[in-house]
């Protein structure tokens, strides 16, 4: 199974992104060979559609799970559509995440927003 994480930079020491749309870098990690991949986000800096854009990635990675604080609705329908789930991160830690998503401690993010359109935000 693939999870994918925003997070601010390429290393697994670093802190999970508050903007899923605008975070510079996606952890991909593989539960069964435990292999971690940082992927850029080249929609970090895009005018508009950063979310949507992101989204995207997610699902070209043929990832199973995101792991986030926070989602914008046009950017979640992008992610729904790949049949990805989205669960709501309880801290700031990767590892902390990961654990606890596989022990089944996360909730679903029910709390998806309406995004920044234009605001710099999702």
């Amino acid at each position: 199974m693939k999870i994918a994480i925003p997070v601010d930079d390429k290393s697994v020491e670093t802190h999970i992104c508050q903007s899923f749309g605008r975070t510079q870098y996606f952890l991909i990690y593989d539960t069964e060979t435990k292999e971690k991949i940082f992927l850029d986000n080249r929609a970090a800096g895009s005018q508009g559609g950063a979310g949507i854009k992101a989204a995207q990635t997610v699902v070209d990675n043929n990832v199973n799970v995101l792991l986030t604080p926070r989602c914008g609705e046009n950017a979640a329908g992008v992610i729904k559509a790949g049949n990805i789930k989205i669960y709501k991160t309880i801290s700031e830690s990767i590892q902390d995440n990961i654990q606890a998503y596989i022990d089944g401690k996360l909730s679903l993010l029910e709390d998806i927003h309406a995004g920044f359109h234009n605001h710099g935000g999702e």
